[in-house]
């Protein structure tokens, strides 16, 4: 595996790939990344992944001081994966000034869930990925990026952002890697006491539940009363709350638009969305209906 630390020498590792496939993270490597760069590896002729803990998305009072570093483990677990290229910049690599240029993404998209609670998020995430996108693919005919359904919203946006813009990148979702006992693997699972984790599988399970209960209601939703949904969806939160947690949203949304079902949606169109805190840590999760 060859290591890149600057653009410019990312870009000579790259000068004779053709299709490179890229993998972004912020390291502390789990499975699930590691599946995300097996595919990754299906589908370029040169693999990439980056290790980088982006400022710009994190908020004032949230964990980017505390997130876990762990490059040693990371660069052992991507040598035996496979990975051919490692692009692991320092904060003054990928902004080497203060980037007061910046991606802007539609509101419509970006201001909904995870953009209600973290204000700005999707700004700094479509930032760094577009400067990473430049690193990686400029003077490439094509490319692939391979993202995690997990973070179901930021996958859309940035699928959007890519068209948008025009880019010459195909963005590949994949399915989100769970523990054996349904958990969604998260570098932020490291943060969950032993106690936690157990308790952590609440959350999907509250998400398979009210996205049974929803379609039960009208049976594809098609038929269900917004104020309907609306009154499984705070009884779901109820519960949740109930059981230890703080949530932030639990909802059933359209895989299109993330907006709220409308007659004639019904199953195989709806994702249930879930945010919650436990204890001090923070735990998202999805379920496509």
């Amino acid at each position: 595996m060859l290591i890149a630390q600057s653009i410019p020498e990312l870009r000579h590792l790259l000068r004779h790939a053709q299709r490179p496939a890229f993998v972004p993270t912020m390291g502390n490597l789990h499975d699930g990344h590691l599946a995300l760069l097996a595919k990754a590896r299906e589908l370029g002729d040169v693999s990439v992944a980056s290790i980088f803990v982006n400022r710009l998305q994190f908020l004032p009072h949230e964990d980017f001081d505390s997130y876990p570093r762990t490059r040693a483990e990371d660069e052992a677990k991507l040598r035996a994966a496979g990975c051919d290229v490692l692009f692991a910049p320092r904060e003054a690599d990928l902004y080497p000034e203060p980037q007061t240029f910046k991606v802007v993404p539609d509101a419509a998209l970006a201001n909904l869930l995870e953009g209600e609670f973290r204000p700005g998020f999707f700004t700094g995430v479509c930032t760094v990925v577009m400067k990473l996108f430049s690193a990686v693919f400029a003077g490439k005919p094509e490319g692939v990026a391979v993202f995690g359904k997990k973070d179901y919203q930021q996958l859309m946006v940035i699928r959007r952002m890519v068209q948008q813009f025009a880019l010459p990148i195909d963005i590949v979702a994949a399915d989100t890697s769970r523990a054996e006992d349904g958990l969604a693997l998260s570098s932020r699972n490291r943060y969950l006491s032993p106690e936690e984790r157990a308790q952590a599988l609440q959350l999907a399970q509250a998400l398979r539940a009210l996205g049974a209960q929803a379609l039960a209601a009208g049976h594809s939703l098609a038929g269900t009363p917004a104020s309907t949904l609306a009154e499984l969806e705070s009884a779901a939160l109820a519960q949740l709350s109930a059981q230890g947690w703080q949530p932030d949203y639990l909802t059933v949304r359209r895989r299109a638009d993330l907006l709220a079902p409308q007659p004639g949606d019904g199953a195989g169109s709806l994702v249930v969305l879930g945010a919650a805190r436990l204890g001090s840590t923070r735990l998202i999760d999805n379920l496509e209906i």
